[in-house]
């Protein structure tokens, strides 16, 4: 199988070829970033942020999971950078701080979830 990663809405400076150290290095983000995504309930996390901002409480409602589990997967992605968090009061708020998230989410719901 064989396939084109030549996007024809690039300008011609970034459809440049990436140097092989430099591609070393991206490949190295892209791995890490993948990781961050790897697991069901951070996709969950991330699918639900999606549509805006949540409160802790609101993402533990609609994952149907304890407060502690929810809390250690927005840690992780908090870590990687990939979520914000605001306090207001005693909620905390949490966002999409990554514009990657956005991009790779939509392209998840349109492979997985698109009926």
């Amino acid at each position: 199988m064989s396939f084109d990663l030549h996007d024809p809405q690039l300008d011609a400076d970034e459809a440049a070829p990436v140097p092989p150290e430099q591609m070393v290095m991206q490949a190295q983000a892209a791995a890490g970033f993948l990781k961050a995504l790897s697991h069901e309930g951070r996709l969950m996390i991330l699918c639900h942020l999606s549509n805006g901002e949540r409160s802790v409480t609101e993402l533990e409602s609609l994952l149907a999971s304890r407060q502690a589990a929810v809390s250690q997967q927005l840690a992780r992605l908090r870590q990687e950078g990939l979520v914000s968090a605001r306090r207001e009061g005693k909620t905390i708020w949490y966002s999409i701080a990554d514009p990657k998230v956005s991009r790779a989410m939509v392209l998840l719901y349109d492979m997985f979830c698109r009926p």
